[in-house]
């Protein structure tokens, strides 16, 4: 190890070194602050250096310090002199960095003038930044986007449950055969052909009948439901008691016997399928083995009006309107006008209509009791519970079914417009026009169709109505079909406008509607032979079923275009108690204020 007199340190600073000390000057009394650069001798820059890092050209002086007498700052500190640390000052020297700092008019003549952005960096840098926007675009923007307008839908058609619909569309396989469509049909079934066009209709509903011993009361069954009472509307001599309807041989069985009940001879059953299965537009086919009595029917009804239950009835059937003007007034008159409505009667030339008026029409005023909707012109869609029966039988000579539709308002002496232009019948010595037109309580559009059927009731016939819903009014039609031949259509412009009763047209009906099938006894429908009548008589349904066209399904008893629930569970008792046989008198609730007749 060398000795400390072998040591070289670095000196201190010669007093005629610039220092921070030298920058204050005083002169005249008076200190001024000056600055300086400080500049080495110019002999230094041109002088190569013989020292290393640790020695000084700058002696201290003659005093020789040793390292452990150093402070910190003593022993690293480094001489303002680059040369003394061994760096090479020359102007000429080259280094690595040097074009980064000295600028060539040749070489940035182009750049000084600013360049150009379309070289192959900048088109490069540019296309990946281009790809990875598009590419976070496509992936939380396009790809939901493309995924819901490309990916299959799921059926949800008999995915119902309580609250709405099993989204999902699967239907499940449910235990006592309860879903929509029976799974006793057959497959062939599933499709049918329109009478009208030949295109393919879907089956959205079937019942087989198949499943032993069903019965009917309240809570029983999923879709269907016997009623317990008296069908005083139309005079009926029977009571309606749940315990005539099961099934029996795979058919529905409903039975008219001759047992006292309740002050009435004769005991019979009706089902419906009210506020559990409904459809807007489609066709109902059933296969029937009618007994020989004169009230058997299947029908369809709005789904605002319960069957037997008079209070949900009233200021709703048999209406399919929605015009705010007379129509919808009762006995279709104001202040006795017109006068073809008080003496249009062609019976008797009194009033043409007993109709308490329309309940839930066109003119009722914003904020009262509706279900809805409402037009573009803030009025009220016009509402009620219209009728369409599949058929009604009636025994004359021979077996006949009516198959007709009921309506409200009515035509002047109840003749609707049957022009060869609006009705047809293909097979005039099967089916003719009714020549019953109605009364003061509906008017009717009715066919009457020959059929096999016979008291015993051994014969058994397919009878339907495939009901098909336009907007265009005069596309509209509904048809009457026995033994898969079409009895008779009736197209919408039948029911048109009439000038002389003042009224608006009676639409194809949009309701929702629900199935009705019965078996009964009334005088008012035609004299009742009692003396050949042969008791029990017994109602058997092989199987009904429900089609709507491809693409245009429609099912539900609570649409959101014709809403019912809220209407109905607000007004439950009306639908549940048949004692309640008016909605004023007995419910004891008004009919809702209208700009017609009452003001708002």
């Amino acid at each position: 190890m060398a000795s400390d007199s072998q040591r070289r340190f670095h000196s201190q600073t010669p007093p005629n070194a610039p220092s921070t000390a030298t920058l204050f000057q005083s002169g005249g009394g008076s200190q001024v602050v000056q600055a300086a650069f400080a500049r080495p001798p110019p002999s230094l820059r041109s002088t190569q250096s013989y020292y290393t890092l640790s020695e000084s050209l700058y002696s201290s002086a003659g005093r020789t310090v040793s390292l452990q007498e150093q402070s910190i700052s003593e022993k690293f500190s480094l001489s303002p002199d680059p040369s003394s640390w061994g760096a090479t000052l020359a102007m000429n020297l080259e280094e690595p960095d040097d074009e980064l700092h000295n600028p060539d008019p040749r070489r940035d003549r182009k750049n000084d003038r600013g360049g150009s952005v379309f070289t192959y960096r900048g088109l490069t840098n540019l296309g990946c930044l281009i790809f990875l926007a598009v590419g976070m675009v496509s992936l939380f923007a396009g790809y939901p986007m493309i995924s819901y307008f490309t990916k299959h839908s799921l059926s949800n058609e008999g995915g119902f449950n309580i609250g709405g619909i099993n989204a999902s569309g699967q239907i499940p396989t449910m235990t006592n055969n309860y879903g929509l469509i029976d799974v006793d049909t057959p497959s062939s079934a599933h499709t049918y052909t329109s009478f009208a066009d030949s295109s393919q209709w879907q089956l959205v509903f079937s019942d087989e009948f198949e499943v032993e011993g069903r019965t009917f009361w309240p809570g029983d069954d999923p879709y269907w439901e016997a009623v317990n009472l008296h069908y005083w509307q139309t005079n009926d001599l029977e009571w309606y008691y749940p315990d005539q309807v099961t099934t029996r041989n795979g058919s529905l069985e409903i039975t008219l016997s001759e047992r006292e009940m309740n002050n009435l001879s004769f005991t019979s059953g009706l089902i419906s399928t009210w506020n559990k299965f409904c459809f807007t537009g489609g066709m109902v086919l059933a296969s029937v083995s009618l007994p020989g009595t004169n009230n058997v029917s299947v029908w369809s009804m709005g789904n605002l009006g319960r069957v037997g239950y008079g209070a949900s009835l009233e200021g709703m059937w048999p209406y399919s309107y929605d015009a705010c003007d007379v129509g919808t007034a009762p006995n279709q008159t104001i202040n006795s006008a017109p006068a073809a409505a008080v003496t249009g009667n062609p019976y008797d030339n009194t009033a043409l209509s007993y109709l308490p008026g329309q309940r839930l029409s066109r003119c009722t005023c914003k904020g009262e009791s509706h279900p809805g909707p409402v037009h573009s012109d803030g009025t009220y869609v016009g509402r009620s519970a219209p009728e369409i029966d599949v058929f009604e039988s009636q025994v004359t000579t021979e077996g006949q079914v009516s198959q007709s539709a009921q309506w409200a308002p009515m035509n002047y002496a109840y003749q609707w417009s049957n022009t060869s232009q609006n009705y047809k019948i293909p097979n005039p010595d099967v089916t003719q026009l009714n020549s019953y037109l109605g009364g003061v309580y509906q008017q009717s559009t009715s066919g009457v169709t020959n059929t096999s059927y016979s008291a015993d009731g051994g014969v058994s016939e397919t009878h339907s109505f495939p009901m098909v819903i336009i907007d265009a009014i005069f596309t509209q039609y509904i048809s009457w079909i026995t033994n898969d031949v079409v009895g008779w259509t009736l197209d919408a412009g039948a029911l048109v406008a009439d000038s002389v009763t003042e009224i608006s047209d009676r639409p194809i009906p949009k309701e929702p509607m629900y199935l009705i099938t019965n078996l009964g006894i009334s005088e008012n429908f035609q004299t009742v032979d009692f003396t050949n009548l042969i008791f029990p008589a017994t109602m058997r349904i092989d199987w009904i079923r429900v089609y709507q066209p491809q693409g245009s399904i429609n099912i539900g008893c609570d649409p959101k275009d014709f809403p019912t629930a809220a209407y109905i569970n607000e007004y439950i008792e009306a639908y549940t108690n048949p004692n309640l046989t008016t909605w004023r008198n007995d419910f004891k609730q008004p009919f809702p204020k209208n700009n017609l007749t009452t003001g708002c």
